[in-house]
């Protein structure tokens, strides 16, 4: 199987692991959901000159526009780990997860920050923790997938 589509496979199952970990949180806390990638939807169009509309529907388009950004980051860093990893077998998943999770917290966390949707530095430990953990799921699922494809 190419790097690239064992990549991309490893990156979805790291999304859904990813998912699991921050819907369980929420059912576990009792907590929302974050607005945080709506938000960033919402400032992307806007710099690039799409508008989602107002309203009820505008809000909706922001809140999927926000869940297929996740997506897209989760595909494209299992993507880039495949691309970057090849058929080397040599790097082992629990040491790859972590830095796959950071790639993708990165992915989501810098442009947010960068368009002012949100302010790491003023994050407490329970929004850090809500955070680092599902990124780390992520990419510990992402590793042990990409190892364990043929």
């Amino acid at each position: 199987m190419r790097p690239l589509t064992k990549g991309l496979l490893a990156g979805a199952a790291g999304t859904v692991a990813l998912n699991l970990v921050t819907y369980g949180d929420m059912l576990l806390r009792g907590r929302p959901s974050s607005d945080m990638p709506a938000q960033l939807a919402d400032r992307v169009a806007d710099r690039v000159g799409v508008g989602l509309g107002d309203g009820e529907a505008g809000e909706a388009r922001e809140e999927a526009a926000g869940a297929l950004l996740g997506y897209v980051t989760g595909l494209g860093v299992g993507a880039a780990y495949g691309l970057l990893r090849g058929g080397d077998g040599s790097f082992p998943a629990v040491a790859a997860g972590p830095l796959i999770g950071v790639a993708a917290m990165a992915g989501s966390d810098v442009p947010a920050t960068a368009l002012g949707v949100t302010d790491p530095s003023s994050w407490d430990l329970t929004s850090w923790l809500s955070d680092v953990a599902p990124h780390l799921a992520y990419g510990l699922t992402t590793a042990c997938v990409y190892q364990a494809l043929p």
